[in-house]
């Protein structure tokens, strides 16, 4: 009998813009299917906070940081010997070229590209199932205000907006792995099991490249 989706991935990706609660799905999924966690590691940044008080000065020590911190979990993820469960992550490696093209300038990008090729390369391959959340603005806004983190009070009302909408543009073209495409406004899967529960169901169900789900259907 063929596995599902979730018995059969060895590394699964849950992505998104901030606030969606993709760290939150990772832990829950992890926690469902025995699995170990791969997740970013913002507070180990040193330059996170300052960005998002001056972005236009920050903004290169920042990817830059964060660039070779993800390298360097992504090599322990390509040795099977320190991984011999499922993976859980809530980043794809190749999101760095999207907050790049969101934060630097024209001669800063060009830069940050050239040290990208050199070095993605070591990330290894593509995961095995990518679960892409979504949700409106007004809801990402929402989400980022409410949790209160100190660092995230400076981020402006509009780069959230950007950012969700260079998430939407980055997934219609991904392609390098399957997609389960999910609209996060009417589910609750870190409060609800029935939630979660339809979430994994739909996941463990898909039989193309790339299916959506949203709780309205």
């Amino acid at each position: 009998m063929k596995k599902s989706p979730l018995e059969s991935a060895r590394h699964i990706v849950v992505e998104g813009p901030i606030g969606v609660g993709k760290t939150s799905l990772a832990r829950r999924l992890a926690e469902h299917l025995d699995a170990d966690l791969l997740l970013e590691q913002p507070e180990a940044n040193p330059f996170l906070a300052r960005f998002y008080q001056n972005p236009q000065r920050y903004a290169l020590q920042t990817q830059l940081c964060f660039l070779f911190q993800r390298l360097d979990q992504m090599r322990e993820l390509a040795q099977p010997e320190l991984f011999t469960r499922t993976v859980i992550g809530d980043y794809l490696m190749e999101k760095e070229l999207l907050f790049a093209g969101l934060t630097l300038g024209d001669d800063e990008y060009g830069l940050y590209r050239q040290i990208y090729d050199r070095v993605s390369p070591q990330a290894g391959p593509a995961p095995d199932l990518v679960i892409y959340l979504q949700a409106s603005p007004e809801t990402l806004i929402s989400r980022v205000r409410r949790r209160g983190v100190e660092m995230e009070r400076k981020i402006s009302d509009d780069y959230l907006i950007l950012l969700g909408e260079s998430y939407t543009r980055f997934f219609h073209d991904y392609a390098a792995a399957p997609v389960m495409v999910v609209n996060s406004e009417r589910l609750n899967f870190v409060d609800d099991s029935d939630d979660f529960l339809l979430l994994v169901q739909r996941i463990e169900t898909m039989r193309g490249p790339r299916e959506y789900f949203n709780r309205g259907n």
